[in-house]
């Protein structure tokens, strides 16, 4: 009985995973508006603007003045459920996420021709899924929120003409909330509402390495670490109206999982064909294989709460077994003038989930992204950024069935629009 809660509720952790964000898992790709143009092909070797404390902080060394870049992302996704059965009748309307805003800030100063240093304000990972309130699969999650702050304080070295470093730590604070709604067994079918909230602080840090191996060519290599989290927050039990005490009280737990958020290795390669045409080709490796389980522990949980509570509420786990995932992109630049820069971009973006493990909270596919951008120079020391990207999801199933017998399955097929605007400043 202790995996029945996890099984419906699945965990705070989970709420980090959504089919809607532009890289695989729960990651977010949009700290770059000039890199969203050319599908992220060439991150960690571009270098073009300040938000390379990001993309591979080595690159802050090639950067002339201060520079300020700023901007937000704006994701629009769409879900279709079809197929859909259940052991509990409801609806299955899909469009679960609301449209999602992804700001980032970034700033570099060049000291001198070997040093730099930078600051980073950005979101590496986060989404929102909130279905409607009757929906069908509401015992295997109904609403998820996550949201994950990161600072990073950047320095980077030029060892030589050739070759530059940098590195920077990252302060991470995380927020979740989840929420499901269960029917236990007899003596009561009636929906009970499940809260849980966390939210914790955690280092971790992000290396490069740039390397100029000709006139024309720049190879970048960026490390993303892993970070380790302990979530503490509540759980928050509200029981149906017409379930008896002796079943299942209301009531406020103490709530404690771990949770790592996966390292990355990002390369990737920016090849200058001419005076106006750029080349970018780049592949990031996601170690997801950590989400192996989930498991939720909540203090001060008795059998005075109800007969279900100690079995359910105690200790909560679920076998997730992520795999580790490969991204590949390819992209292009052209300057068109003096003013104009047109971009374009390829990315193909593998799933870390299973078909056996596959839940309605991360009802993800590979994915296939289209990106489109542009840059304008409105003035010598201004850049505007604009850029849109189309997600296509391949279609997955969701099969999942608890302790109780209870079960849902459906087909989920899903897309997103991403719009995006940026402006960096150079003085």
């Amino acid at each position: 009985m202790k995996k029945v809660m996890l099984k419906k509720t699945l965990g705070l952790a989970i709420t980090l995973a959504s089919s809607q964000v532009f890289a695989s898992g729960f990651a977010l790709n949009e700290q770059s508006i000039s890199g969203m143009g050319t599908g992220f092909a060439g991150r960690s070797s571009s270098a073009e603007d300040a938000s390379t404390v990001y993309g591979n902080p080595a690159g802050m060394v090639r950067l002339d003045g201060q520079q300020i870049t700023g901007g937000l992302a704006v994701i629009d996704a769409t879900s279709n459920i079809s197929q859909a059965s259940g052991s509990s009748s409801g609806s299955n309307k899909g469009n679960m996420v609301p449209l999602t805003g992804v700001p980032f800030a970034f700033y570099t100063q060049k000291l001198n021709e070997q040093w730099a240093v930078g600051f980073g304000l950005y979101a590496p990972f986060g989404m929102v899924a909130d279905y409607e309130k009757g929906f069908q699969g509401k015992a295997f999650g109904s609403k998820s929120e996550v949201k994950v702050i990161t600072l990073q304080p950047t320095v980077s070295y030029a060892i030589n003409d050739k070759v530059s470093i940098g590195f920077g730590p990252t302060i991470n604070r995380v927020f979740g909330t989840l929420e499901s709604d269960i029917n236990l067994p007899n003596p009561s079918l009636a929906s009970n509402n499940i809260k849980i909230k966390g939210d914790d602080t955690a280092l971790g840090f992000n290396a490069g390495v740039l390397l100029q191996a000709t006139d024309t060519t720049r190879v970048g290599l960026t490390y993303h670490s892993q970070v380790k989290y302990k979530l503490k927050g509540h759980t928050q039990v509200t029981k149906g109206a017409n379930v008896p005490d002796v079943v299942l009280s209301s009531g406020r737990y103490d709530a404690a999982l771990k949770i790592d958020t996966p390292e990355s290795w990002d390369f990737s390669v920016t090849q200058d064909v001419n005076a106006d045409w750029k080349l970018y080709a780049g592949a990031t490796w996601t170690r997801w294989s950590r989400l192996k389980d989930i498991t939720v522990k909540n203090e001060g949980v008795t059998y005075s709460d109800g007969v279900y509570a100690q079995a359910l509420l105690s200790t909560i786990k679920e076998e997730q077994n992520w795999h580790d995932t490969w991204a590949y992109a390819v992209g292009t630049s052209y300057r068109l003038n003096k003013q104009w820069v047109l971009r374009t971009g390829l990315t193909v973006d593998q799933s870390p989930t299973n078909n056996t493990d596959r839940s309605p909270r991360i009802p993800t596919g590979e994915r296939t992204i289209f990106s489109f951008g542009a840059g304008y120079n409105v003035a010598p020391n201004m850049t505007v950024d604009v850029a849109y990207a189309y997600l296509k999801e391949a279609p997955v199933k969701v099969d999942r069935t608890n302790a109780l017998g209870q079960y849902y399955k459906a087909k989920y097929e899903s897309s997103a629009n991403g719009f995006g605007l940026g402006v960096t400043y150079r003085f």
